[in-house]
């Protein structure tokens, strides 16, 4: 797995959805910056989808997640700031029940730079796998 292509990959989707949610749906523009964003999936699920659904089933098994494992994109956070990160909020990605997080609610997000998931509950945050260490 090229993990650099990856990562450029992740990039390009974050931000064309970033850029799809500062569209009304008013714009000229929406239809077309949205097909961009269904293309960029396809493309991103196609190329890096089993490699990164692997890693979820291990990310599940280590967190003792009985949550079903969904397509890599629906992992993703809505944004990245203007150093290329993302700035974690309770909402972005996707929920996950969790003994780690007993009784709380869990989310996994797929960040870029380097590529990660990471675990949020509140405001806690853990990564539960990086790429540089895979």
């Amino acid at each position: 797995m090229n993990i650099q292509d990856l990562n450029t990959s992740l990039v390009s989707l974050i931000q064309k959805k970033q850029e799809l949610g500062k569209l009304s749906y008013n714009d000229e523009r929406y239809d077309d910056v949205e097909e961009e964003l269904h293309d960029l999936e396809d493309d991103f699920n196609d190329n890096y989808g089993e490699y990164l659904e692997d890693v979820l089933g291990d990310i599940h098994h280590k967190i003792n997640s009985d949550t079903d494992v969904l397509l890599p994109t629906a992992y993703l956070p809505e944004a990245l700031n203007e150093d290329g990160q993302v700035t974690l909020t309770g909402k972005q990605g996707v929920w996950v029940e969790t003994e780690v997080y007993p009784n709380k609610e869990a989310r996994l997000v797929l960040v870029p730079n380097p590529v990660r998931f990471i675990l949020t509950s509140g405001k806690t945050a853990q990564v539960v796998w990086n790429s540089e260490e895979a």
